[in-house]
């Protein structure tokens, strides 16, 4: 009997130690975080953080068109760790360097496939590795968040109904929504960035980067109890050319697998945003360093601005001897406008090009394009193209160089609304091929940056955002403030966003109404104007008409004056869905904005953040009377020092917006 049960002990021990040997171990540089990858019949990963466990055993695997499943009793053949410490350089980006701090875990596995993960103070990310030369399709990828309750997690679900194949066609675009996980609706995709509180401090947002040559990643329930699985659209098989105005591929056919691979490459970065309040989660850099560098050497004559913008506004012009309209009297009349409030940029929106063509060399007959692109010039502004998606795609390369001998200044490319990774190649071209033209880019109809930013830099913004274009259409009528206090914690995680404010037309609560031809904002004109610098916009519109602004020239000049790119930013407070307030400086200038919720709020701004020093400060602040009209704010200017608190009022829908020069 003795001898049976120091058997069975030595099994007991042999196992314990053979657990252990196919557990790997990672933590972040500052010890709180703890990565446990566990090999075994399936591979899975654990997140514990000061010794609390965020996420359960999530198990992730990578199925291939061959049968084989990695991550299924996988055999490691190697093991190392690294550490890093870097500092990136970050052009047009809210602040000009990233820190890059990590640990590193570099697994590989026979059947030359490699999994990496990285550990940071503020997250935790992985990655499988494919080590092969020759090519082989992927069937689909298991990726699984299993948390340890039945935690909130606030979301926006993909804005279109029917079955998974409709929804894989839509605009990335939605308000938020939050509920436990176990009342997520199966139904729908979820859109990424998503984020889950676990406590009433801790908070993880979910995001990929570095999506290049692969499908994007929509969250779903699992059938597991408070988990959430991955849902990847299949590789398009046919398509047809309709949706918009005949400008977008139609997919009605899809292959068997989600992803082509063609030899040696990295995948996408599943990646998790841990925070300990909501104002790191808003400071995130976790995208930026986890995306591929920059494949640009000359980035000279990118110029990053503002854009006077005719579609928000329906070109509606007072005190004009012409008709307004898609014709050159219109656009010289932006063009004026932009050049004599120091705005680098016009853009000719949808309607330049002949309609339902996808043709961009087909120019409407009121437009003489030439003539406003040199007309520009001599007014130092630049001119940009709106361009559907179709008609850039299928003759990108003509159009690229037509355009760019003429001297347009980059395009607006429009209506994607898909991400399977057809359309992920194709913003890759359209990215590559117009920094050979010196043309940059703002991407509407698409899906998150997800690193974009960071590898092709001539990308200055990107859609992907419940915007202010809402305002024109949306019916029921949507929660704009809620919506702005809400998304800088989630979907600004993922990178730079065109949302278009400057709204001059602001109406309370009560008072504001849909409208397509003279729209308005939600909210506060001071909440307007803190959008601005709260929302991250290297390409930033002027969404209003010149006439509303030339009425408004305190608001004007102080729009026209803010920068869109930055040598710092931080999250200086808020609480996600409530308010925020965000600080940024561009040389010896601070601007700082606040954006409020609906619930009105005495905020003190502490000027700790300035340095020593003495400061001039120009104000715009909620007036008395903005909670009922949202026209109302009070200009004021006056001397301040570091560490002086400044007591400010926000109204319902309301905010702040400083600019602080030094004396």
């Amino acid at each position: 009997m003795k001898r049976i049960c120091l058997i069975f002990a030595l099994l007991i021990v042999a196992s314990t130690f053979k657990a252990a040997q196919n557990d790997k171990v990672l933590n972040s540089p500052d010890g709180r975080i703890e990565v446990t990858v566990s090999i075994g019949e399936d591979l899975t990963y654990t997140v514990v953080r000061d010794g609390k466990t965020l996420l359960l055993p999530s198990a992730l695997s990578m199925n291939l068109s061959s049968g084989e499943v990695w991550g299924q009793n996988a055999r490691l053949v190697s093991c190392k760790t690294i550490e890093v410490n870097q500092v990136i350089p970050s052009p047009f980006y809210k602040k000009q360097e990233v820190k890059d701090e990590y640990n590193g875990l570099q697994m590989v596995f026979r059947g030359q496939w490699a999994l990496e993960f990285r550990a940071y103070n503020d997250g935790v990310a992985y990655r499988f590795i494919n080590r092969r030369k020759q090519s082989f399709n992927v069937l689909d990828e298991g990726v699984n968040y299993c948390f340890a309750d039945d935690v909130p997690l606030t979301m926006a679900y993909v804005n279109v109904k029917g079955d998974f194949e409709r929804q894989f066609f839509n605009s990335f675009e939605n308000v938020y929504t939050a509920t436990p996980l176990s009342k997520v609706d199966d139904s729908k995709l979820i859109l990424l960035p998503a984020v889950a509180t676990l406590d009433t401090s801790t908070k993880v947002c979910i995001i990929e980067s570095d999506l290049e040559a692969y499908p994007g990643l929509y969250l779903n329930s699992d059938t597991k109890p408070n988990s959430l699985k991955a849902v990847f659209a299949s590789y398009p098989k046919e398509s047809r050319q309709g949706g918009h105005n005949q400008l977008q591929a139609v997919v009605t056919q899809r292959e068997a697998y989600i992803a082509r691979v063609k030899g040696k490459r990295t995948f996408p970065w599943r990646g998790m945003v841990i925070s300990d309040n909501d104002i790191d989660l808003a400071g995130s850099d976790m995208s930026y360093r986890l995306a591929a560098p920059s494949r640009l050497d000359d980035i000279d004559w990118i110029r990053p601005g503002k854009v006077a913008w005719e579609w928000w506004n329906d070109m509606n012009l007072e005190g004009v001897d012409f008709q307004t309209g898609i014709n050159n009297a219109t656009y010289k009349y932006y063009i004026d406008f932009a050049s004599a409030n120091g705005i680098e940029y016009v853009i000719l929106d949808e309607g330049w090009a002949v309609n339902l063509k996808a043709d961009l060399m087909q120019v409407v007959p009121e437009i003489d394009l030439k003539e406003l692109v040199e007309y520009g010039k001599t007014k130092n502004v630049g001119i940009v193209l709106w361009a559907g998606y179709l008609a850039f795609e299928r003759d990108m390369e003509n159009v690229c160089r037509h355009y760019s001998d003429m001297g347009v200044k980059g395009f607006k490319v429009d209506f994607m609304d898909r991400d399977d990774q057809q359309m992920v190649e194709f913003v890759h071209k359209a990215a590559e091929t117009a920094a050979r033209y010196h043309l940059f880019l703002d991407l509407h109809g698409m899906y998150k940056p997800a690193g974009l930013n960071r590898t092709w830099p001539n990308i200055l913004n990107f859609e992907g955002v419940f915007g202010l274009e809402q305002m024109k259409f949306c019916r029921p009528m949507p929660d704009m403030v809620t919506y702005d206090v809400t998304v800088p914690f989630i979907r600004q995680v993922a990178g730079p966003m065109d949302y278009t404010q400057g709204a001059m037309k602001n109406a309370s609560k009560e008072n504001s109404y849909v409208c397509f031809s003279e729209p308005m904002s939600q909210g506060t004109r001071c909440h307007q104007l803190a959008a601005y610098m709260v929302f991250d916009s290297p390409l930033n519109m002027l969404c209003d008409s010149p006439t509303n602004y030339q009425r408004e020239p305190e608001s004007l000049e102080f729009i026209a004056g803010i920068p869109t790119v930055w040598n710092q930013t931080f999250i200086l407070d808020g609480r996600m869905g409530e308010y925020i307030v965000t600080a940024r400086r561009q040389s010896d200038t601070w601007y700082v904005g606040g954006l409020n919720g609906w619930t009105a709020r005495e905020y003190t701004l502490d000027c700790s953040f300035l340095g020593d020093g003495e400061f001039e400060v120009v104000l715009f602040k909620d007036g008395i009377n903005a909670h009922r009209k949202g026209t109302d704010y009070v200009k004021e200017r006056f001397p301040v020092v570091s560490a002086q608190l400044l007591k400010l009022h926000m109204a319902p829908g309301g905010g702040f917006a400083l600019k602080i020069e030094k004396k």
